[in-house]
C-alpha cells in the first residue's frame, strides 16, 4: 500500500489534532497568586486518561514543570504539545505568576504533532494519522469498512526507520512513544469488541517483534522504555494475568528483566530524593515512579513465589531491592512529620503497596528478616500509612507477618477493614422483638432464622412491653444477652480459674442437643458486637482465640485455662528422666474424661493403653493430652463457632485473617473496653451542656457528687445515661459522640432521665446539692439505672 494512497483514504478518519481541556487551577487560599501555593486540578478527556489528575503547585512553579508533571502522569508527550489560558500560549520559561492566573483559570492543551518541526515529517504525520485512527477505532462501533489495518499502517512507520543510522533509528521508536502510540493501542485492546481487541493484540505483538530485526543487538536496550511503557499500560487496565502482558515479560530476553527493573529503581530512587528535597512527599513524579516500578516486578515475584525463578534472578532483584530499602527507610523517616500535618494523603495508597512489593522474603533465604529490620525503625510512619490508606477489600496479611511493625490502632483498623459495614447492603435491618424474661431463646431464635443479608445491614430492636428503641437499646441488648451466653449455668462456656472474666467452650456442653447451634448463634453475635463496635465485657481465653486463628495450642497457652492440668504437665516435662523410665508415674497414652457423671478413659493414640510413658515419648505424651483436653474435645463448638462469626464477615478465610491479625490483648480491648477506672475528668471534658453553663451551681454539684462516688456507682450512671456499660479502651473520646446534660423544666420532684440513642442526661434545675444527691442515688441503684429512662 503506497503512502499517497493510505494517506488519502485515512483523512477520512483521523482528525488534524486533540484538544484536550483542562480543569480550572485552584488556589489553596484566596491571598495572592504571588504568595500562595496554587492547587491545579487537571482532567484529561477519555482520549487518552479517564482519571482526574490532582497535583500541588506554586505560583513560582514554571509552566514547564506542568507539562513535566501531565507528561508523567499520562505519558501524554511534551514534544509538540501546547497550553493556553483563554487565547494567549504560556511560555514554558513563564511562572504561573508572570502568566496572571487568577484564582480559577481554565487551561486548554493542545496535543498535535506538527510535522513541520521534525527531521522525519512523514514520519511524524503517519504516527499522528496512525493515533488519531485508533482513537477513532475506540469510539465507533465497528465493524471498519477500511481498506487497511493498524498493523499495516504500524509496517508502514516501521519501513521508515533508518536501518543504517542507528541515532535516527532511535529517533523513530521515541516518537512512536511521544505519539502516545502505546495508551491508544492498549486502549483499543481493552474494547469490548472482539475485533478491536484483536486488532490492537495483532499490532502490538508485531511492532514490538518487528524491532529485532531492524536494530543491531546491542542496541535492542533502546526499546527498554517503549515496553516498560506497554507493561505499566497492561498492568493498569488488564492485570497481570492477562495473556499479552505476559507475553509481554517474555518479549525480546536480550532485553533483559534486571535492566528494566534497574532503570526503574533508578527512577525511583532519584524521586525519593527530589520528593524529599522539595518538601512534596505526594509528588505525581514519586507516584507514578512506585506504580512503574511496582507494575513491572509484580509478574516477576509472583513467578518466583511459583517457584518458576532462577536463584539467579531472585539475587539480582534482592540485590536491586536491597538499595531502595534504605532510600525508602530514609525517605520515611522525613515523611512522619509531613503525615501529621498534611490532609490530602489521598497517594498514601500506593506507598503500602510499594512496600508491599519491597517484601520479597519468601523468595530470597534471609529476606525477611533484612526487610523487617530495615522498616522497624519507622513503625511510627508504617502505622500512619497503614491507618490513612487501607481498604476494605485488599489482602493485608503480608503484614501480620511482622506483628512488632504494628501498634493497637492499626490492628484494629486492619480488623474493623475485615468487618462489614453496618448498612452497607441494599436490606432493611434485621427487626427484633425480645421479651426481657425469654432474652436468650429468642434472641436465638430471631438470629438463627435471619437472613445474612439483613444482620449485616443492621439491627433493630425493642423489648417487649417497653417504648423505646434505637442505638441505646441495641447496646443495652448486646450487654445482655452476651451476659446471658457465657453465664456458666447455661454449660456452653467455661471460665477460666485464673481469670473469671475469661472463657472458652465446654466439652460438657454437648450433653445439650442444639449446643453446636448456640456456638453458630455467638459466633454471629460477637462479629455483631464488633461490627456495631459495642463493647460486651466478655473476653476469650488464650487457646480459645488461638484455635480461631487456626493456630497450634503449646503447654504454654493453656496456664490460664486450666493451672492444675498445666503445672501437672510441666512437672512430667522437668522430672528427673530415670525416674520416669523407671515408671514411678505409672501413666500409659490414655485420657480419662467424665461425661455425664460416668468417667471415660480415651487412648491418645492406637493402642494407648499399652503404651507406657517414658523419657523419650513424653513430650509426645503431654502434647496428646493438650489437643484432646482443649482441642478435639471442643472442635465442634469451636468449628461451630467459627462459622457463625464467618457468616457475619463472608467467609471462613477472612475470619482466620480478622484474628490473625489481632493479638490477643487487642481482642481483649476490643470486646471488653476499658479495664480503668472511670475517669471523671476525662467524663467531664467529653461532656457538653444544653440549657445549663458550666459554671453554674447545678453542674459543680454534679460532677462533684460523681467524684464521690463508688466505682460500680458510677458505671451504673454511665449506663442510666448512654447504655454503655464498659468504655472503649481510649474512654470517653472513643464513644461515638460527646455527652450532653439537657436542662429540663421538669420539677425538682422528678428523677434525671436519659436518651441513651443521644447520649442525653436531662436533668431538673434541683435546688440544693443535697436534692440532687438524693436524686442521683436513686438512678444509681442495680435494678432502677439499667432499666430506667428513654432510650
Amino acid at each position: 500500500m503506497s503512502t499517497s494512497l493510505s494517506k488519502r483514504k485515512r483523512h477520512d478518519y483521523v482528525a488534524d489534532s486533540l484538544i484536550l481541556p483542562i480543569n480550572p487551577i485552584r488556589r489553596i487560599s484566596s491571598n495572592s497568586p504571588i504568595s500562595s501555593p496554587i492547587r491545579i486540578s487537571v482532567t484529561i478527556t477519555d482520549v487518552f486518561w479517564d482519571n482526574a489528575l490532582k497535583f500541588y503547585a506554586d505560583s513560582s512553579d514554571t509552566i514547564k514543570s506542568i507539562h513535566d508533571n501531565i507528561h508523567l502522569i499520562t505519558g501524554i508527550p511534551v514534544t509538540e504539545r501546547r497550553l493556553f489560558y483563554g487565547r494567549k500560549q504560556l511560555h514554558w520559561e513563564q511562572t504561573l505568576a508572570e502568566c496572571g492566573l487568577h484564582k480559577f483559570a481554565g487551561l486548554s492543551l493542545v496535543a498535535q504533532m506538527r510535522s513541520g518541526s521534525t527531521k522525519h515529517p512523514k514520519a511524524w504525520e503517519l504516527i499522528n494519522e496512525v493515533v488519531s485512527f485508533i482513537f477513532v477505532m475506540c469510539n465507533k462501533i465497528p465493524p471498519f469498512d477500511v481498506p487497511f489495518s493498524i498493523k499495516l499502517m504500524l509496517a508502514e512507520f516501521l519501513e521508515m526507520i533508518p536501518r543504517a543510522d542507528i541515532e535516527q533509528a532511535c529517533g523513530h521508536l521515541k516518537m512512536f512513544s511521544a505519539s502516545s502510540a502505546p495508551t491508544v493501542l492498549v486502549k483499543l485492546y481493552m474494547s469490548p469488541f472482539r475485533t478491536n481487541k484483536s486488532a490492537a493484540d495483532e499490532a502490538i505483538r508485531y511492532f514490538l517483534t518487528s524491532i529485532k530485526s531492524i536494530l543491531p543487538k546491542h542496541m535492542h536496550h533502546q526499546c527498554v522504555p517503549m515496553i516498560l511503557e506497554f507493561c505499566k499500560l497492561l498492568k493498569e487496565a488488564a492485570g497481570i494475568d492477562d495473556p499479552l502482558y505476559r507475553w509481554l515479560m517474555l518479549v525480546d530476553t536480550e532485553v533483559g528483566k534486571k535492566a528494566k527493573i534497574e532503570e526503574l529503581a533508578a527512577k525511583l530512587s532519584r524521586a525519593l530524593v527530589l520528593s524529599v528535597e522539595s518538601r512534596r512527599f505526594f509528588e505525581p513524579s514519586l507516584v507514578v515512579s512506585i506504580r512503574d516500578f511496582s507494575s513491572f516486578v509484580a509478574p516477576h515475584i509472583k513467578e518466583m513465589k511459583e517457584g518458576r525463578g532462577g536463584p539467579d534472578e531472585a539475587t539480582n532483584l534482592y540485590g536491586i531491592f536491597n538499595n531502595i530499602y534504605s532510600k525508602f527507610e530514609w525517605y520515611l523517616g522525613k515523611l512522619e512529620d509531613h503525615l501529621e500535618q498534611d490532609k490530602d494523603t489521598g497517594f498514601c495508597c500506593h506507598y503500602i503497596g510499594f512496600i508491599k512489593q519491597l517484601n520479597i522474603s519468601k523468595i530470597y533465604n534471609g529476606g525477611e528478616s533484612i526487610f523487617w529490620e530495615a522498616m522497624k525503625s519507622r513503625k511510627g510512619t508504617f502505622c500512619k500509612l497503614v491507618l490513612k490508606a487501607a481498604k476494605r477489600g485488599e489482602d493485608h496479611s503480608w503484614i501480620f507477618e511482622c506483628k512488632e511493625m504494628t501498634n493497637f490502632e492499626t490492628r484494629r483498623h486492619l480488623a474493623r477493614m475485615i468487618l462489614p459495614m453496618v448498612k452497607d447492603y441494599h436490606h432493611e435491618p434485621h427487626e427484633m422483638l425480645i421479651d426481657r424474661s425469654h432474652l436468650l431463646a429468642e434472641s436465638f431464635e430471631y438470629i438463627k432464622h435471619a437472613h445474612i443479608h439483613s444482620l449485616r445491614a443492621g439491627l433493630f430492636m425493642a423489648f417487649k412491653n417497653e417504648e423505646a428503641t434505637g442505638p441505646g437499646v441495641l447496646r443495652e441488648w448486646f450487654s445482655l444477652v452476651c451476659q446471658a451466653v457465657f453465664n456458666l449455668q447455661n454449660a456452653l462456656f467455661v471460665a477460666c480459674s485464673n481469670d473469671r472474666r475469661r472463657f472458652y467452650p465446654n466439652p460438657a456442653s454437648k450433653v445439650d442437643p442444639v449446643h453446636v447451634e448456640y456456638f453458630g448463634f455467638t459466633g454471629k453475635l460477637i462479629a455483631l458486637a464488633l461490627m456495631h463496635n459495642i463493647q460486651v465485657g466478655i473476653v476469650f481465653d488464650r487457646v480459645f482465640f488461638l484455635q480461631l486463628a487456626g493456630h497450634t495450642i503449646t503447654l504454654e497457652d493453656i496456664r490460664d485455662a486450666d493451672p492444675l492440668f498445666y503445672n501437672s504437665c510441666k512437672q512430667i516435662l522437668e522430672m528427673d528422666p530415670e525416674a520416669i523410665d523407671q515408671d514411678a508415674l505409672g501413666l500409659t497414652f490414655v485420657h480419662e474424661v467424665e461425661e455425664l457423671g460416668t468417667l471415660k478413659t480415651l487412648d491418645l493414640c492406637t493402642n494407648g493403653k499399652s503404651i507406657a510413658v517414658n523419657s523419650k515419648n513424653r513430650r509426645q505424651y503431654v502434647d496428646s493430652l493438650i489437643q484432646h483436653r482443649f482441642v478435639i474435645s471442643v472442635a465442634d463448638q469451636v468449628e461451630h463457632f467459627a462459622k457463625g462469626f464467618a457468616d457475619i464477615i463472608g467467609c471462613r478465610r477472612l475470619q482466620k485473617s480478622f484474628f490473625k491479625c489481632l493479638e490477643l490483648e487487642d481482642l481483649d480491648w476490643m470486646l471488653y473496653g476499658s479495664e480503668s477506672a472511670i475517669s471523671v475528668d476525662d467524663w467531664k471534658a467529653h461532656t457538653k451542656y444544653e440549657g445549663f453553663k458550666e459554671t453554674e451551681d447545678q453542674i459543680s454539684w454534679f460532677w462533684k457528687i460523681v467524684g464521690d462516688m463508688a466505682a460500680e456507682q458510677k458505671k451504673i450512671l454511665l449506663f442510666f445515661w448512654t447504655s454503655v456499660k464498659y468504655l472503649p479502651v481510649e474512654g470517653f473520646s472513643g464513644l461515638a459522640s460527646r455527652l450532653y446534660i439537657y436542662k429540663t423544666s421538669e420539677s425538682c420532684g422528678r428523677l434525671p432521665s436519659s436518651h441513651t440513642c443521644f447520649y442525653r442526661l436531662s436533668l431538673p434545675a434541683y435546688p440544693t446539692s443535697d436534692v440532687m444527691h438524693d436524686r442521683l442515688n436513686i438512678i444509681t441503684q442495680e435494678h432502677v439505672g439499667c432499666s430506667f429512662g428513654t432510650k
